[in-house]
């Protein structure tokens, strides 16, 4: 089985295809599905979108060879899955490492995020409070390779910097040694998952560090913590396309017509489409870019467009000049 790069776009094309179908299918058959199901997604889409909110930020110093002032901006971000049990990892996203110089202050600054709710189960609780600040500072120590003292301090305010530069940083590409598996697979085949049972589910990662920081027995286990990291966008592919050229019946005239075959595309109002006397640029945002020289000029004015939704097909007209 093909699992490199180009193995791996594949079966996500294939994946997203068969999630439109499945759409397709349930607007007609079962609407009231159709639209419980969007509701869904734009409610949770709002959710996964929010900024993350600062909950409090810790002080710790860093030892040889770095040294100097860490701070860890702890915060409460809905993007973050809240664990199923208590038996289950706490998933946690870690943001970038960065270096800040100030006029009065050097220091190193992270972000640690957690589900909203995880928090504010353990702010009523000081013990399990503490638990999660430890389990905050052991995970950017072994996420980084830190070395951190074992003291650290909460500071009085709540944030470190600003809540952009925070969602920046947990937005970047990932830094640390702890590598992921691409989540894109995995994504497609839970979003056909939920449509089947229009039972939200959330995904899984392989990725796991088990830490534990001394519990008693018969607590909730804060210290199973599941790192979720970001990925960039694919990069557009080059669709397969194939150019003809048609006489038209008792006429001297011709025509060119293009064929592009567009995997996962729903409808031609998604192509974007410019068209000049040589050439004809074709992109569909993040999926698909063409750029072709015609072999024949044509006339622009008589460009038509259609899309076969069934076979995934553009199909592209033109007259020749």
């Amino acid at each position: 089985m093909d699992r490199g790069p180009g193995g791996q776009s594949a079966a996500v094309l294939q994946q997203v295809d068969q999630f439109w179908s499945i759409l397709d299918e349930m607007s007609l058959n079962d609407p009231g599905a159709y639209k419980m199901f969007i509701d869904r997604q734009l409610r949770e889409g709002a959710e996964y979108l929010s900024p993350p909110e600062p909950h409090c930020c810790l002080r710790a110093s860093l030892q040889k060879p770095e040294e100097g002032i860490l701070y860890v901006n702890l915060c409460g971000w809905k993007r973050v899955p809240a664990p199923t049990s208590s038996t289950q990892p706490l998933p946690v996203c870690g943001g970038r490492l960065e270096t800040v110089s100030e006029e009065n202050e050097n220091y190193y600054i992270v972000d640690v995020a957690l589900n909203p709710e995880v928090l504010q189960r353990a702010e009523g609780d000081t013990q399990e409070k503490e638990q999660i600040h430890l389990l905050a500072l052991s995970f950017i120590q072994q996420h980084h390779n830190l070395n951190l003292s074992k003291h650290f301090t909460v500071t009085k305010g709540k944030l470190k910097g600003s809540v952009q530069n925070v969602k920046s940083r947990l937005m970047a590409p990932p830094q640390s040694k702890f590598s992921s598996p691409n989540p894109q697979t995995e994504s497609a085949t839970s979003l056909i998952q939920q449509i089947s049972s229009l039972r939200m589910e959330e995904t899984k990662e392989d990725s796991t560090i088990h830490l534990s920081v001394g519990q008693e027995e018969g607590r909730a286990q804060p210290g199973l913590i599941e790192v979720i990291c970001s990925t960039e966008s694919a990069q557009p592919q080059l669709p397969k396309h194939q150019f003809t050229v048609c006489a038209e019946t008792g006429d001297s005239s011709r025509s060119l017509k293009l064929s592009v075959e567009l995997p996962g595309v729903r409808s031609v109002s998604q192509c974007e489409l410019s068209i000049t006397q040589d050439d004809i640029l074709l992109k569909v945002e993040e999926m698909y870019y063409l750029h072709l020289q015609f072999p024949e000029r044509v006339n622009e004015e008589s460009c038509c467009a259609s899309y076969n939704k069934k076979k995934h097909v553009l199909t592209v007209t033109a007259s020749v000049l």
